[in-house]
């Protein structure tokens, strides 16, 4: 199961996500859940820190990606971490076996 955890801001602004784990959806190569859970962590990271120019902490590793903005960055990275989240939650509820989305408040 791939686990996508939101950090959270208390006023609710997210400051970035972990995401571990395999879909296990299908083979390595043909699994489609796992290939848009990586395409859509991809494009936000690629948007956040090539687009926007944001200075992301980004840590990538096999079934693993950490990213995380400072607060100051939250308003200029709103709309990408929140499409991220909303297709995120998508997924989950699609795959609900393969997906799972938490939050934890920093």
């Amino acid at each position: 199961m791939i686990l996508v955890k939101f950090f959270t801001m208390p006023s609710g602004g997210l400051t970035g996500f972990r995401m571990s784990g395999h879909a296990d959806a299908g083979e390595a190569g043909t699994d489609i859940v796992c290939a848009a859970v990586s395409s859509a962590a991809y494009l936000t990271a690629n948007g956040i820190t090539e687009i926007l120019h944001v200075n992301a902490q980004i840590d990538v590793a096999d079934g693993e990606m950490y990213l995380s903005i400072l607060p100051r960055d939250v308003p200029a990275c709103h709309d990408f971490l929140a499409a991220f989240k909303l297709h995120m939650l998508g997924l989950e509820e699609q795959y609900p076996k393969n997906i799972k989305v938490s939050y934890t408040e920093v």
